[in-house]
């Protein structure tokens, strides 16, 4: 009979707790690992990231696949890039017009360095020298191919599958959009095909990049980066997919907020992730990422990108042919926003631009063309959504009580059943217990109760603990159910908003629960992912954070500081280096879930072993 392990756990706040292990020590194998034969994971919407623990950067390649055709004629299928629903409703070009009108009254209130006020550009200033611009050619020869798929291969990844010539039998699947597995009801939208579509692509990445046969991931472990506002089903089947059709020998799942401070060396602060599809802000305290500071918003860079190309047009953009179905356009339109935005308010006026298109079957091609406020306009949609004219749509998520797994029994709701019978058997003792003494001692009695109850299981609407409390002020005692509608109303129209950037910073700090947090998040903002890397964004940032700021909070923060580019880092970077770090720290050889006993005991070990509350 094997004894039982107890471990010290770390939860939420500062609270550590004893753990006591259901896990024979047959099964606990805790040797030391080499780091390099550790291989970190982050999946991103647009970009998967890899590398072994020990490299000084990952590989990155686009996350996307492209499949061959089944059958001859088959209808083609492709996931959209830059589109996307709630774009082309009757309500999208009031609200893209009404979107910018804040954000140009945003420009003009803001004065610059030299404190005058900036004179603002009209687009029907470029628009008659851009429509008159016709493309040089450079050469009769663009350079780029298309990729070769004369030998009908089954699958190609990366930037293989993004030069798929449209006319091939193939159809192009991103398995992740907005940080979430891309399930729909289309060709390959199931939860199987899109774990498949993900085992492939990693599998293809770990061979090609990595260069480690498949036949040895047995004697290699991965750690894998997860969303900080996570699905509990999907995370058991991407562990499942590691560790029993991968083949690797062991894992650990965290998240990529915790993993952000790792990488950049902060104990604590309020981790502001743009990616390209979603924004997630949340705050992280020595290890913890608080759950009731967790928020995701369905918006980023691939947004401001296609906000761009909307302000283009306005200003008579000269490529005429540019079509957001195209996937080689799209990059094209992501170059042109990483190349010309910028959030300096003191760059104004008319400046000219160029560009070149190489695409395959193509002369390459030099466009002129003039442009003003559109290169500031667009990276500022993230502090005024609207302006992405996108209608009916969830932008904002919030933590969810998971649903529940049959493979799990001693999940929250179990914890809830368990509460309230508690609770039951409290009230009756209580009520025996009045018979005989005064009557204010039931009520200190049920006081008890209650509280215990609270520490066994926190009070939640859909959300994670307190949520709902955090969001909307008032006690639920007297009416318990209509405060229940009530809030979950309040949420369902909370989620509904689309929270700037700045409002959602503040939101989440306010979230935190005491002021001594609050303020340890202010002087510590940290900015990663590929969305905000514009030009004086953390100034702009900053200023924006500083005037909305609770006055309370403005006179005892010391400095509201933004970091964009810690230790001089690539912000895109630095989730995947904390992973690395993480795989190299003594203390989490406790962490990891070996293949034997995820085999054994299933999804019971990401509760036994997460290093944050499952």
């Amino acid at each position: 009979v094997g004894l039982r392990r107890g471990v010290w756990k770390r939860r939420q706040g500062s609270r550590w707790s004893w753990r006591l292990s259901l896990i024979p020590c047959s099964l606990c194998r805790f040797q030391q690992i080499q780091s390099n034969f550790i291989v970190v994971i982050h999946p991103g919407s647009t970009t998967l990231r890899l590398g072994r623990a020990t490299d000084t950067l990952p590989a990155g390649i686009p996350h996307v696949i492209a499949r061959r055709h089944k059958q001859p004629g088959q209808a083609a299928y492709r996931d959209s890039w830059l589109l996307r629903d709630g774009l082309n409703k009757p309500e999208s070009t009031e609200q893209r017009q009404n979107g910018l009108k804040m954000v140009d009254q945003a420009i003009w209130s803001k004065k610059m360095s030299n404190g005058a006020r900036r004179i603002p550009v009209s687009p029907d200033q470029a628009r008659s020298y851009n429509r008159q611009m016709r493309p040089a050619i450079l050469d009769h020869s663009s350079g780029a191919k298309w990729t070769n798929t004369s030998n009908h291969p089954e699958f190609l990844v990366g930037e293989e599958a993004l030069y798929v010539n449209p006319l091939d039998s193939y159809n192009i699947h991103w398995p992740i959009r907005r940080g979430q597995l891309n399930l729909h009801a289309g060709p390959g939208g199931s939860l199987t095909a899109v774990l498949a579509d993900l085992e492939v692509i990693w599998s293809h990445a770990i061979q090609k990049y990595l260069e480690i046969p498949l036949k040895d991931l047995k004697y290699y472990r991965c750690i894998l980066l997860i969303p900080d506002i996570y699905n509990k089903q999907h995370v058991k089947e991407l562990v499942n997919m590691i560790l029993m059709k991968m083949g690797f020998s062991g894992i650990i799942v965290h998240q990529e907020s915790v993993c952000a401070t790792f990488g950049s060396g902060l104990s604590s602060a309020c981790i502001v992730d743009v990616g390209d599809q979603k924004t997630s802000v949340c705050c992280v305290e020595d290890g913890v990422s608080h759950r009731n500071t967790r928020l995701c918003l369905a918006y980023g860079g691939s947004d401001v990108s296609r906000c761009f190309y909307w302000l283009m047009q306005r200003a008579g953009f000269p490529y005429r042919d540019c079509q957001l179905t195209n996937k080689l356009d799209c990059l094209l339109l992501q170059h042109l926003k990483e190349t010309f935005c910028h959030l300096d308010q003191d760059i104004s006026g008319l400046q000219d631009h160029e560009f070149q298109i190489r695409h395959p079957d193509s002369p390459a091609l030099l466009y002129q063309f003039r442009l003003g406020d559109e290169k500031l306009q667009a990276p500022m949609a993230l502090f005024y959504p609207a302006t992405f004219g996108i209608v009916g749509q969830k932008m904002t998520i919030l933590q969810h009580r998971s649903q529940g797994d049959p493979e799990d029994p001693h999940d929250e709701h179990y914890l809830l059943a368990t509460q309230s019978k508690q609770e039951q058997s409290a009230k009756a003792t209580a009520d025996r217990k009045s018979m005989s003494k005064p009557v204010a001692f039931e009520g200190e009695l049920r006081g008890q109760s209650s509280d215990i109850s609270e520490r066994i299981y926190p009070q939640e609407v859909e959300l994670g603990s307190s949520q709902g409390d955090c969001m909307i002020p008032g006690n639920d005692s007297e009416e318990p159910l209509t405060a229940h509608m009530s809030r979950k109303t309040a949420i369902s129209q909370f989620e509904g908003k689309a929270l700037g950037l700045d409002k959602a910073i503040l939101h989440s700090i306010d979230c935190c629960a005491s002021d001594d947090t609050k303020k340890k998040m202010y002087s510590s903002i940290l900015v990663v992912g590929g969305g905000l890397m514009f030009h004086k964004a953390q100034e702009f940032l900053q200023h924006r954070i500083l005037n909305k700021m609770p006055p309370s909070f403005r006179r005892v923060v010391e400095n509201v500081e933004v970091i964009t580019r810690p230790k001089d880092m690539d912000p895109r970077l630095i989730a995947w280096k904390g992973g690395a770090v993480l795989a190299c720290l003594d203390t989490t050889q406790e962490l990891w879930i070996y293949q034997r006993e995820w085999q054994r005991f299933g999804v019971r070990m990401l509760r036994e072993r997460a290093a944050f509350v499952w």
